[in-house]
């Protein structure tokens, strides 16, 4: 069993915040990540205090996003620099992890 060592990332959006396209697009066209998961929440608040929820009464289209991805320290430290100003301070989260290949 081959070990290597990552930075695994989590990335806090909204729907109605509109960032979800350009940040795909860079995770994907501009730096390459290995593979990128983004996770619609039903229901979620952040610093504003704002529930963000769905109901089978009120789809909302401002549900909770977490864009989750991993690369190698380095890379991710990258794209780190590359994306922190168009992501409001607090939604981003990073720590080490070990990936099994």
């Amino acid at each position: 069993m081959n070990k290597l060592d990552v930075t695994f990332v989590h990335i806090y959006l909204t729907e109605a915040d509109g960032r979800l396209p350009s940040l795909m697009q860079r995770l994907h066209d501009w730096e390459k990540v290995q593979g990128v998961t983004v996770l619609r929440g039903i229901s979620g608040f952040g610093q504003s205090g704002k529930v963000h929820s769905s109901s089978l009464l009120d789809m909302s289209l401002d549900l909770p996003l977490v864009v989750e991805f991993f690369d190698v320290p380095d890379k991710v430290d990258t794209i780190l620099e590359h994306i922190s100003a168009d992501i409001a301070p607090g939604h981003i989260v990073f720590w080490p992890a070990t990936l099994l290949v």
